[in-house]
């Protein structure tokens, strides 16, 4: 025999020892085991390579020492290789042996390095404490299969003994075990799984290893008896053999009655798991276990006394009474066909009960209802009944069906399954819960979400809706399922996010517009700004946190930044979404942009929209400010808005909002306007905008030169002056916009009413009547400054213009407003019939004189204040325009802005060459007791102007007499000692006093005379 150098042997151990530690490495199984004997294979390699570099001694010791290592080597490494790549379920049962071929290797292993070591001591002096605690460790290697492993072998071994192996126990079993291994509990994978399985069992019977075939084989079969193990053809075949039994019984029988052999004699109920005592006597296991663990001894059927207690399972009764159960399934099913061909709701309703029963007892009727055709039989019924608890039924059974089982799924789908599921989720609660649960296990594989049928769902394009509508009541105990399946639909398909969020259900869309990419995030976007958004989505969104990631947008690409700047344009019309735009440094980046005139002109657009959105509802500037909150400097945005209006090229798409955005700036605090105005070429900016050929420039013009006319008047009184400019005045106070005929008539107000000639042209131009029809139908602004306006044609002077506003109608609607209308709009008014009633003393004389203009027959009444025949038209007389209890009603209304106007109307009433008449009046009309009231209530000038009045009035003697004791109470208190009255009041008031303490001593003295 060839004599080997123990160097070469050497070498060759320490190439079987490293290829072995790399081979257990790679095995899958019980891989802590091997990882542990691949480690002390490893920690072996320094050893051999200290023996080679030492010049290990070729001692016979030595030499054995080495081929014995060798030995055990080899069988760790065929150990590797056995069980590298087993079929995985037999990897399992076998876990507990496997570790323990593993554990022994590894000592046999450390036995033979002890040995090595012992052969070389003095080569291996240097490593001596290394090696010494490494052949220990291996000599004492324990190893432990995983312990969720042990106890699915040890259930497992326990029901095998037991022979308790019903069909819920084999699909638990069989589900424990894929989990275990990493096996997907899909049929597919199963059947890989098994046929692997079953070649273990044939080569262990090759091997001639009996009890190890036959334990497999018995694995093998109780796994082969659940759901996903099954084969469908095996359980169609053995369906239509049970069938063809039953066919010997009456279609009309429900129930095929057991053998007396089924029944236990202690439950007296069939038999589920008989076990049978050694004489015969056949019983329910748990009956019988009960029956001896209370201390009876007697055979639980004869009464006998047992002198053997032991039973063992009675496997024939067993499978003979589930033979007669199956029978029985399949008389149901034929019952419960018959019953839903009939169609009616309690047939029906019947039918599906039993149905339910029938899977609840033995999971195969899933698969016997279904080869029946029961299946699309109830899905044909869902999509026609119109019984909301015979649809409920439909879909709780019909979860039964498919449960777990792919083949069903696929047939509910298959046969329209969807369009009859779908609607369900828009009806009452428990129709719609029950559907969301139908739809979630549809959509459900064994590892997860089933794809293929989430995108056929997806192509219903009414899921989203009713899903979102469900979705809508978050008391639904399915709402989570509902939102998964959502989230997994929009997740198949971008257009399944717009739907939802067509549908009010933002949150996938706001997901990617946060998160997505960029171009999910772009078409994100642009399927929001295609939205018409409620006021309360719009707040949803900003509280979502879209507008950061908008702002981020805007720096993006042209496309990126159009679309984010129309979102912003949807979303900046909510105020707390201005004030987030604000709060991350949005507005100093919108107004870069807007006045960056390189870019593109649709760019500059939307950001002069979000700047006009900031500045709207009175917020003005307050938004104007920097990501520290810092106002902005103002003046030179207004300069720069005002500039596009200055460039004739400027689009309108751009002019537009800028305006609107100057003007709302202006609108908020009068300071403002004053920086517009004093901003270079303020006014002769806008004032040419008047003549702008587009309507809504010339609109927002005019509320501008509006603001603007409230402080610098001139400018604009010389412009309205030229050819065609009041032509264009005029033209805003036809239009039918409340706003702009607002603007229009307060820029009339505010311009100087001594310019004549401009009052002449408005006249000329049919201003006047514009204005009167303001008053009949504007809106109550309109009308407020309307009635400012109508000043400059009401003056006492201009007896002409006078008469034009009478006849055109004017007078009764002031009156109108004498009570009904805003504070502002009667004290207007009553100025205004003031300005009239002054002309009507002057134009009663007139009457007189001047026949031929007011001709007066001998049988019309004298007016009672002007003394000659007064109407509204002719002489302006309050009395004749009913004016005069209305203007008496307001000082009882004791506002201080509406009295002022109305003691100045009355005022016009009494004249001193007269005053009897007017004081007369003015007692008739109840209006002079407001007035002494004034002097306790109202203001300084207030009371001035009542004591003017009352000075004329107490110069009627008659008046003294009547009112003079009150009077004289409230005259006396205001002269008093009271600091709070000013010098002049008192000394009015003293004078009016005066008057009647002169017209009482007059009185009294006629009195004494008259006694004598």
């Amino acid at each position: 025999m060839e004599f080997i150098p123990i160097g070469a042997v050497l070498s060759v151990l320490l190439n079987q020892v490293n290829k072995t530690a790399q081979a257990a490495k790679d095995v899958v199984f019980e891989k802590e085991s091997f990882k542990v004997l691949s480690k002390h294979l490893s920690d072996i390699e320094p050893v051999l390579k200290e023996l080679q570099f030492q010049k290990v001694n070729d001692s016979q010791a030595a030499r054995q020492a080495l081929e014995s290592l060798e030995v055990d080597v080899k069988k760790a490494n065929n150990l590797v290789e056995k069980y590298k790549n087993r079929a995985r379920f037999y990897l399992l049962v076998k876990c507990r042996h496997i570790v323990n071929e593993v554990q022994e290797v590894t000592r046999e292993i450390g036995k033979s390095l002890a040995a090595l070591s012992l052969a070389n001591t003095e080569v291996l002096s240097g490593i001596s404490e290394q090696v010494s605690r490494l052949q220990n460790e291996m000599q004492r290697a324990e190893y432990e299969a995983s312990e969720s492993r042990v106890q699915i072998v040890d259930k497992l071994n326990w029901h095998l003994t037991e022979q308790k192996l019903d069909q819920n126990f084999a699909n638990d079993m069989l589900k424990e075990i894929a989990k275990a291994v990493g096996v997907a509990v899909e049929p597919s994978e199963i059947s890989k799984e098994l046929e692997s399985f079953r070649r273990e069992k044939e080569e262990a019977a090759d091997r001639k290893e009996r009890a190890e075939a036959f334990f497999l084989g018995q694995v093998i079969e109780l796994l082969s008896r659940a759901d996903a193990a099954r084969d469908y053809e095996q359980i169609r075949k053995q369906y239509f053999q049970r069938l063809q039994i039953i066919e010997r019984y009456d279609p009309k029988e429900e129930h095929i009655p057991p053998f007396k052999a089924f029944v236990c004699c202690l439950t007296k109920t069939v038999m589920d798991d008989p076990v049978c005592l050694c004489n015969g006597t056949t019983c329910e296991r748990t009956a019988l276990e009960a029956w001896f663990k209370r201390g009876e001894n007697t055979d639980p059927e004869s009464g006998e006394i047992l002198e053997d207690f032991s039973y063992r399972s009675n496997l024939q009764l067993r499978q003979s009474i589930q033979e007669w159960k199956e029978l029985n399934y399949c008389v149901k099913i034929r019952s419960c066909k018959a019953k839903l061909e009939l169609g009616t709701d309690s047939n029906v309703e019947e039918a599906l009960d039993q149905m339910q029963e029938l899977m609840k007892e033995n999971s195969i009727n899933k698969d016997w209802i279904s080869i029946e055709g029961l299946t699309d039989i109830i899905v044909s019924i869902l999509g026609t009944s119109l019984n909301r608890e015979v649809k409920e039924k439909i879909l709780i059974t019909l979860e039964y069906v498919v449960e777990g089982n792919p083949r069903y799924k696929n047939m509910v789908v298959e046969s329209q399954g969807f369009d009859h599921i779908i609607p369900c989720l828009g009806v009452d609660s428990n129709l719609s819960e029950a559907a969301v649960e139908l739809l979630y296990e549809l959509l459900q594989n064994r590892s997860g979400w089933d794809s293929s049928v989430c995108r056929k769902l997806s192509q219903q394009r009414s899921a989203i809706h009713f899903l979102v509508s469900y979705l809508q009541n978050p008391a639904r105990e399915s709402t989570e399922k509902a939102e998964e399946i959502l989230m997994k639909l929009c997740d198949e398909d971008g257009e399944n996010i717009v739907r939802a969020a067509e549908a009010e259900w933002y949150k996938p869309l706001i997901g990617c517009i946060i998160q997505g990419s960029e171009s999910s995030r772009i078409s994100m976007v642009r399927a929001l700004v295609s939205m018409e958004l409620q006021e309360q989505t719009i707040k949803l969104l900003g509280e979502a946190e879209v507008i950061p990631p908008l702002l981020e947008m805007v720096s993006g690409n042209i496309e990126s930044k159009e679309l984010s700047l129309s979102a912003l344009v949807k979303l900046s019309g909510c105020q707390q979404n201005k004030q987030r735009i604000a709060a991350v440094g949005g507005v100093p980046l919108l107004l870069n942009l807007t006045f960056s005139y390189h870019l593109r002109t649709i760019i500059i657009a939307k950001c002069s929209q979000v700047l006009e959105q900031l500045a709207s509802d009175g917020d003005g500037i307050k938004f104007f400010v920097d990501e520290a909150g810092i106002q902005l400097e103002i003046e030179p945005i207004i300069t720069n808005l005002l500039a596009f209006q200055q460039n004739p090229n400027t689009s309108f798409s751009v002019r537009r909002p800028t305006l609107r955005t100057l003007l709302k700036i202006c609108q908020s605090e009068a300071r403002l306007v004053k920086t517009a105005i004093l901003s270079p070429n303020g006014v002769s900016t806008v004032l040419p905008l008047l003549d702008d050929s587009d309507l809504e420039i010339r609109e927002v013009a005019i509320n501008l030169l509006f603001l603007f006319s409230q402080h610098d008047p001139g400018g604009v009184v010389e412009y309205l002056l030229r050819p065609r400019r009041l032509e264009t005045l005029v033209g805003f106070l036809e239009n039918k916009n409340g706003d702009v005929q607002t603007a229009a008539a307060g820029l009339l107000a505010n311009l100087p009413k001594s310019e004549g000639s401009l009052t002449k042209k408005l006249i000329e131009l049919d201003g006047l009547n514009a204005i009167v029809s303001i008053l009949r139908s504007g809106t109550i602004e309109a009308k407020e400054n309307a009635l400012s306006a109508l000043f400059r044609f009401t003056d006492p002077t201009n007896l002409e213009s006078q008469q034009i506003v009478v006849q055109l109608g004017a007078y009764p609607l002031l009156v109108e407003f004498l009570e009904d209308g805003s504070v502002i709009t009667k004290a207007r008014a009553a100025a205004l019939i003031g300005n009239l009633s002054a002309s009507s003393q002057k134009l009663t004389v007139l009457t007189k004189k001047v026949g031929c203009w007011c001709f007066r027959r001998a049988q019309d009444p004298l007016c009672q204040a002007h003394g000659g025949a007064c109407s509204v038209t002719t002489t302006f007389c309050m009395l004749e325009a009913n004016a005069l209890p209305k203007l008496v009603n307001l000082l009882q209304e004791k506002n201080h802005v509406t009295t002022y106007e109305a003691i100045q109307a009355l005022s016009t009433l009494v004249r001193e060459e007269n005053p009897s008449r007017g004081a007369n009046v003015l007692h008739q009309a109840d209006a002079i007791q407001p007035l002494l009231e004034v002097l306790d209530w109202g203001i300084d000038s207030l009371k001035e102007e009542a004591l003017r009045i009352l000075e004329v009035v107490f110069l009627s003697k008659e008046i003294v007499l009547y009112y003079g004791a009150v009077a004289r109470l409230v005259l006396v208190r205001l002269t008093g000692s009271s600091i709070t009255e000013g010098e002049q009041l008192k000394r009015k008031a003293a004078k009016v006093l005066s008057y009647l303490e002169c017209d009482s001593r007059s009185s009294r003295s006629l009195v004494m005379g008259s006694s004598r």
